[in-house]
């Protein structure tokens, strides 16, 4: 038995050694190990082109010094008085504003029927809304500029008729309007569906049992409880409204120009990316704060059911 343990390995000689890069990773949870290629993609798809953004907004005007130099000459011309760039803010968000109040009223119906009412026609109705989104968005705009043009389809048919022929409404801001509610309707419709699935019909019925009117029950229960999905369809459909400039320029023919338009010259035409990046820089931080801003107003435990 002694010679036997005499002649054993040592644990040293048999125990493998540990990778060269494996001593790191030691510090790191089984968890966090295991989010390491989404934090790799988080880094080289999200953040390192919004630090090269922000870098750009304090280069020198009209050049590419990107991390050669630091001035905030961009952000003075945004500034400046005489500059007419925060028209173009104000018309993305109140685009934005009220393309999210006029979905929240066209798609909770829609929703609601979905969840309660179509029954087996449900995924027939879902799929009638996905099936847009397979084709291209400049497409889809172009077709309701020929639906909508002088001696188009909807004119010609009028005139066919013996009226006068359709309304003159191509390339006004309620054109444009129409054009974001039925481009980010899809994004709205979704996430409130979700949020009506999760709500359970028995709490709605007991509150009926109990005497609540079906109004009472939709306001006291069935919102509240599925104000999660609502609130998610609201901040994702806020964020591309305020980000759309396609609605704009075919629909609107550029009679109003958005700040997204403004960007998309500062990068092109003018070849000024430090000015495009700090009119991009701006667009994000008004965007983040108003977000946050409304979630802070908003009683989210009471919203989500925690005490």
């Amino acid at each position: 038995m002694a010679t036997d343990m005499l002649e054993a390995p040592a644990p040293s000689e048999t125990a493998p050694r540990p990778a060269p890069g494996s001593r790191a990773l030691a510090f790191l949870s089984a968890g966090a190990r295991c989010a390491l290629p989404v934090y790799l993609l988080l880094a080289v798809g999200f953040a390192a082109p919004l630090v090269a953004v922000v870098a750009f907004s304090f280069a020198t005007p009209r050049s590419f010094d990107v991390f050669a130099t630091f001035t905030l000459e961009n952000y003075a011309t945004i500034f400046d008085p005489a500059n007419t760039v925060w028209l173009s803010f104000a018309w993305s968000l109140g685009f934005a504003a009220f393309t999210v109040a006029l979905l929240a009223v066209v798609a909770y119906p829609i929703a609601y029927g979905i969840v309660h009412l179509f029954g087996r026609w449900s995924g027939l109705v879902g799929i009638l809304f996905v099936f847009p989104l397979f084709i291209s968005e400049n497409v889809r705009l172009f077709g309701w500029v020929l639906f909508f043009i002088r001696n188009g389809v909807l004119d010609g048919s009028l005139k066919a008729l013996g009226t006068d022929g359709g309304p003159d409404v191509l390339f006004t801001p309620g054109m444009i309007l129409f054009g974001m509610v039925y481009t980010y309707l899809p994004f709205m419709l979704f996430p409130t569906v979700l949020g009506l699935s999760l709500v359970p019909r028995d709490v709605v019925d007991a509150a009926l049992d109990m005497g609540a009117t079906r109004l009472q029950a939709w306001r006291e229960v069935e919102l509240p409880l599925a104000m999660p999905g609502l609130l998610i369809g609201m901040l994702l459909t806020f964020v591309l409204a305020a980000g759309a400039v396609a609605e704009a320029k075919v629909l609107g023919g550029q009679s109003v120009i958005v700040i997204t338009h403004d960007i998309e010259i500062a990068f092109t035409y003018s070849q000024n990316w430090p000015l495009g990046s700090a009119l991009a820089v701006l667009l994000m931080l008004i965007i983040g704060g108003l977000t946050l801003a409304a979630l802070s107003r908003l009683d989210l435990d009471r919203i989500l059911g925690r005490k």
